[in-house]
């Protein structure tokens, strides 16, 4: 029985790197061992970056909240706890859009959060 050889796989499995470091400066798209480094390294910050990406959008939502919510007077933390007491079910994702795009409907769910709070605390 003849012997295999790997010549074709190593070569496939080299040009898949290669091909995936298109566009690196330098010895980085040119050189395998440099290819790879760099490749390997990328899909790392890809994959954890995703995550952080979703933190970096909830603050994001959050700074613009807070901002809407301070011009109704009102501190972010109270009005997350008015919300909350109130029942109303809305994520800060929404919320945000709210308070960039129609400060009427943010101003009534302020007026609602407000409500909500002064049942539960008295006068806030």
């Amino acid at each position: 029985m003849a012997r295999t050889k790997k010549s074709v796989e190593s070569r496939k499995r080299r040009k898949k790197i290669l091909k995936a470091a298109k566009g690196y400066v330098g010895s980085k798209h040119r050189l395998y061992r440099t290819a790879l480094e760099s490749v390997r390294r990328s899909l790392a910050y890809a994959y954890r970056d995703r995550r952080v990406k979703k933190r970096d959008m909830r603050s994001l939502w959050i700074v613009r909240i807070n901002a809407a919510a301070r011009l109704n007077d009102i501190g972010y933390g109270r009005l997350m706890d008015g919300i909350h007491k109130a029942g109303i079910e809305i994520d800060r994702r929404m919320l945000a859009d709210l308070a960039v795009n129609d400060e009427e409907a943010f101003r009534e769910i302020v007026g609602k959060a407000r409500e909500a709070l002064e049942k539960a605390y008295g006068s806030a």
